[in-house]
């Protein structure tokens, strides 16, 4: 009896793994380690582009777009298509990081967006709720919950189908 559970916990396992790693590990969900990401209907730099235009139209300062793929190329190597956007708000940031002053090596907020392996463009961000939990903030649910919303709701207007 004692193989067969090892046996059935050895494929579940297997089963996990394998799941996992289909399709680059992308789905429209929050992954384990604390990212959510969505599929965009856009090219990397569309995406970003949209992202930009909403974070400027909701007053939002856009410090940074950094192309990896171009840096990349710097340097001789390849990279699909990666674009890293870095924006935030100090009225919104700043009391995340009086309820957890370590939570400003999270911040500003950030959206990576990138080209998978098959052609498809993805974007992804960090769930509050995962700098909550590694940031062992005890508080600032209200805080919290307007980013999440912001967040969700960048993501979609910079992803959607037109």
């Amino acid at each position: 009896m004692r193989n067969i559970t090892l046996s059935l916990t050895t494929l579940a396992l297997t089963a996990t793994l394998a799941a996992t790693a289909q399709a680059d590990n992308h789905s429209n969900t929050t992954r384990d380690n604390g990212m959510i990401t969505l599929k965009s209907h856009h090219s990397v730099s569309k995406t970003a582009d949209r992202l930009e235009a909403v974070l400027n139209a909701k007053g939002m300062t856009v410090f940074t777009r950094i192309d990896h793929a171009a840096g990349a190329k710097k340097v001789n190597k390849q990279l699909r298509p990666t674009q890293l956007v870095i924006f935030g708000n100090p009225k919104v940031g700043t009391p995340l990081m009086q309820c957890s002053q370590t939570t400003a090596i999270d911040l500003p907020q950030k959206a990576l967006i990138w080209q998978d392996k098959a052609g498809d463009v993805w974007y992804g961000y960090n769930k509050p709720s995962y700098l909550k939990q590694r940031h062992n903030i005890k508080s600032c649910n209200a805080a919290l919950g307007k980013i999440e919303n912001a967040l969700a709701k960048f993501a979609n207007a910079a992803t959607k189908a037109e």
